[in-house]
């Protein structure tokens, strides 16, 4: 079985409900809302693994972990033309490929 603390939670201030809320990635749909950032944190794990348990009694596959995926490094990019043809002068006038370029703006 999938180990809910493999996945890829964030903790986050919401201003709104007054209260910290963590989510996670690989389960958008669920949240958890708590008065601290570790009640929301740890409230979130234990609801992931609590839907684990589920998935399995159920014989459904859970998601993969973002974090034990492998990842080949290429990405491939659509833009305009318009919008290539100033990425490419901004990368000749910086001396660099357009790769170069865009990976330092990620």
């Amino acid at each position: 079985m999938a180990n809910a603390q493999e996945y890829t939670y964030r903790v986050f201030w919401s201003e709104e409900d007054g209260a910290f809320v963590a989510t996670v990635a690989e389960f958008p749909s669920l949240s958890c809302v708590e008065d601290t950032q570790d009640q929301a944190f740890f409230g979130m794990v234990g609801l992931v693994h609590n839907v684990l348990v589920d998935m399995k009694e159920q014989g459904e596959e859970p998601p993969r972990p973002l974090g034990s995926k492998r990842y080949t490094g290429r990405y491939p990019l659509r833009m305009s033309p318009e919008q290539h043809r100033r990425v490419a002068m901004e990368a000749a006038e910086q001396h660099v490929s357009v790769n170069q370029l865009l990976v330092s703006r990620i």
